[in-house]
């Protein structure tokens, strides 16, 4: 069984401070990844890099949608891209988001187990 490690300092471990910084950057995690179109793309993302197309048609977000989304992310440094010629392609870069993303996969997208 996997047991994360946690994402907050307990206070006997850090100071209440370092703790309200570690809350607030945890806050702000959930802040970014709170929005739908952000969750799915984050999502989709955890199984590799997608170009813009392939994120478009993959979630069915218009593509003025899909591009301000993908600039919350990126500005959150959840997301970073690569061009390809014409083509953007977008991967996480955000260990944290990802790690965060799998646990809630795992709680509400997984199959349920078959006795």
């Amino acid at each position: 069984m996997f047991i994360p490690e946690p994402i907050l300092t307990s206070p006997q471990s850090g100071t209440a401070e370092a703790m309200a910084a570690q809350a607030a950057e945890v806050a702000g995690l959930l802040k970014t990844l709170a929005h739908p179109a952000r969750l799915m793309l984050v999502c989709t993302l955890i199984e590799g890099e997608h170009s813009v197309g392939a994120l478009e048609a993959a979630l069915g977000l218009r593509q003025p949608s899909l591009s301000q989304q993908l600039n919350v992310l990126r500005e959150a440094r959840i997301v970073e891209t690569r061009r390809d010629g014409k083509q953007i392609f977008y991967r996480l870069t955000g260990e944290k988001a990802a790690q965060l993303v799998a646990a809630l996969h795992g709680i509400f997208c997984a199959e349920p187990a078959t006795a």
